[in-house]
């Protein structure tokens, strides 16, 4: 089950903790800046593979970065 809640506040939280600009994730990730305000806010829930994107961006599981985990370790 998708957690959106937890996928928001962690997306937002693994972004600040490597102190990128909205701006500078959406580069990242070619995207653009409102694309990440809008899952951050979880105005949108990106699809799996953006989430998969996301956690291989960010080298965190993907259990972790949607809720069903609380251990951020990839195994």
């Amino acid at each position: 089950m998708f957690r959106h809640t937890v996928f928001c506040e962690r997306l937002k939280t693994l972004r600040l903790s490597q102190n990128l600009t909205l701006e500078q994730l959406a580069s990242e990730l070619n995207l653009v800046k409102q694309t990440i305000v809008n899952r951050e806010k979880g105005i949108r829930t990106p699809s799996l593979e953006a989430s998969i994107a996301l956690a291989e961006y960010f080298n965190v599981s993907l259990d972790y970065l949607v809720g069903l985990s609380d251990s951020p370790q990839r195994v």
